[in-house]
């Protein structure tokens, strides 16, 4: 019989829960439902599929009860400078010469991510609570509306599955399956930009994971949006993400408010 800490880090199937990872400076493995913010000078390297190295500087550690851990820089926007996609775990130790150390490991690959930490200059934790999500705008939310209700014209022999299908990170807008039976991601915007790309990149990755999804083959994403800048669709076309462009007012025509049953 497992342990009561062993139980709370493994889940159903053997793998690490959501949310789960050692709880620096107490080797103990939880499910946390906090964020935990750091602020320290420290050293980092990740080794795994790429190997990258970040000398030392002041950077901010972010532990979120997603189970993802993050390394962000003063500059770079949203982007983190490195990161440990969920579920991880990471461990306080101490390097070979005495200096505080975590180890961030993957649950399903052997990647890694070292951070030496040289001095700490905040440390806190905070219950964020649940978050209602992402309000779309009245456009944005219509359109959304109107594409489940004509797939089609994303893609020939596009089918809608299910509008807002949930993932650990959040809800994909549309769920849809084409011809061939694959399953197909739709993320829809009014300006598709780069943190677009980037959020249905998320989506697939996590959505490639499960294997009722996956059976005839991989999941494969469409950007939808009104108008697509040029470097998203460098990021997603290199991504092997498809771009649709929408017409708005043409959708707007093929929705017959007197057709309608209610």
């Amino acid at each position: 019989m497992p342990g009561q800490a062993e139980s709370l880090l493994v889940g159903r199937d053997g793998g690490l829960r959501r949310g789960a990872y050692c709880v620096v400076g107490h080797r103990v493995p939880v499910d946390s439902p906090v964020v935990r913010i750091v602020v320290a000078r420290c050293q980092v390297d990740y080794a795994g599929r790429l190997s990258a190295h970040l000398p030392l500087a002041t950077r901010v550690l972010m532990l979120k009860s997603d189970g993802s851990v993050l390394i962000h820089s003063d500059g770079g926007s949203y982007k983190p400078l490195n990161w440990m996609s969920p579920p991880c775990t990471v461990r306080e130790g101490v390097s070979e010469d005495g200096q505080p150390e975590w180890l961030v490991t993957a649950a399903k690959s052997d990647d890694t991510l070292r951070i030496l930490i040289d001095e700490v200059f905040h440390d806190s934790s905070h219950d964020l609570g649940v978050d209602p999500g992402l309000q779309k705008d009245g456009v944005e939310k219509h359109l959304q509306e109107l594409l489940a209700e004509h797939p089609a014209t994303l893609a020939d022999g596009l089918t809608l599955v299910r509008r807002e299908f949930m993932t650990a990170i959040g809800p994909v807008d549309l769920m849809c399956r084409d011809a061939d039976g694959l399953s197909v991601a739709v993320e829809i915007k009014r300006r598709g930009e780069i943190d677009g790309v980037e959020q249905l990149t998320r989506y697939l990755e996590l959505l490639n994971r499960d294997p009722m999804l996956t059976s005839k083959g991989p999941v494969r994403g469409i950007y939808a949006a009104q108008e697509i800048k040029p470097q998203a669709r460098v990021l997603a076309t290199d991504r092997g993400i498809a771009c649709a462009l929408v017409d708005y007012d043409a959708l707007r025509g093929m929705d017959d408010a007197e057709h309608r049953l209610f």
